[in-house]
């Protein structure tokens, strides 16, 4: 019963972030499945967008964070190339 609750609230969380267009630090992590950690290191090297509008307290526009997100897209003819080329360059236990 207690499993079917939290299930419920999660979906509930997800519905209101999807629609919330500023988000806290915490609710970005949630969001995206950024490690709290990670997250400070994107920000702290102006890696991802954010606003620090009282010097303390960080917020994140959702669009800018989608946008963020799928920046650099790749296909599959682009990476495919360089998966074969890593795979046959390198060695497995066999003779040098």
């Amino acid at each position: 019963m207690e499993t079917a609750i939290l299930k419920k609230l999660e979906g509930i969380e997800k519905a209101i972030l999807s629609q919330k267009e500023v988000l806290t630090f915490e609710e970005v992590c949630s969001y995206t499945g950024l490690s709290r950690s990670f997250l400070y290191k994107l920000t702290c090297t102006n890696r991802i967008p954010h606003s620090k509008p009282s010097g303390k307290m960080l917020y994140f526009d959702r669009r800018e964070i989608n946008n963020w997100l799928l920046q650099n897209p790749t296909t599959i003819d682009e990476t495919e190339p360089e998966a074969i080329e890593d795979s046959s360059s390198s060695k497995k236990g066999g003779a040098k």
